[in-house]
């Protein structure tokens, strides 16, 4: 297992690189590696919903920026992660939210159980909301790795979801962009980091 100190360091080196070094790309290996955090996340329900656009495209990238409000993170990193939420498909009653339990090859009253327990959850919900947050564990997930590893990552909301989606062809009443991520090496070093004292995150009841 990994030592708690390891674990710590990467979470101190860890911060939103705002500008990365084009000169260096991320290996293909530790790239796959990252997408593997992201397969393995834990979900609600596990009905897995985040989807993922692996943009490595420089053209396309150029493209993004003006709608990520010219952040120089979107041409400036190896690798462009969209994280995209999953609307349509895990509405009650869906055949892949049928498929998703089933998987589990459970006992066919056990599935019907888990099918009515999962549609008295969304019942008040926004699904969109519900699915976004699920991105959100992707999201942590695969920065969080990639401090492990040395690679350095920014997470991205400034940018006008509409002009993204149109661009990236992005069908919005089936999936909604929730969140960007930008992967590749530091060109400057960080500045201080700043955190609540531990007294002041922490209640204990």
């Amino acid at each position: 297992m990994i030592e708690k100190e390891q674990i710590i360091h990467a979470y101190n080196y860890r911060h939103a690189c705002k500008e990365f070094d084009q000169n260096r790309k991320i290996r293909e290996d530790d790239m796959q590696f990252l997408l593997e955090t992201a397969r393995l996340t834990p979900t609600s329900f596990g009905m897995e919903q985040h989807r993922l656009l692996h943009i490595k495209d420089e053209k396309l990238k150029a493209r993004l920026k003006p709608a990520c409000w010219d952040q120089k993170q979107i041409t400036t990193c190896s690798d462009l992660i969209a994280i995209k939420a999953v609307t349509e498909k895990v509405k009650p009653g869906s055949e892949y939210v049928k498929s998703m339990f089933g998987r589990r090859g459970l006992p066919e009253d056990a599935t019907q159980a888990y099918l009515q327990r999962y549609e008295n959850f969304l019942s008040d919900k926004d699904i969109e909301c519900w699915a976004q947050k699920q991105c959100y564990i992707t999201l942590g997930n695969m920065m969080s790795a990639a401090a492990m590893i040395g690679i350095d990552s920014c997470a991205i909301e400034g940018f006008e979801t509409q002009k993204v989606e149109e661009i990236l062809r992005i069908d919005t009443t089936k999936e909604r962009i929730a969140v960007i991520v930008a992967f590749g090496f530091r060109i400057n070093e960080p500045g201080k980091k700043y955190r609540l004292d531990m007294d002041e995150l922490v209640e204990v009841l």
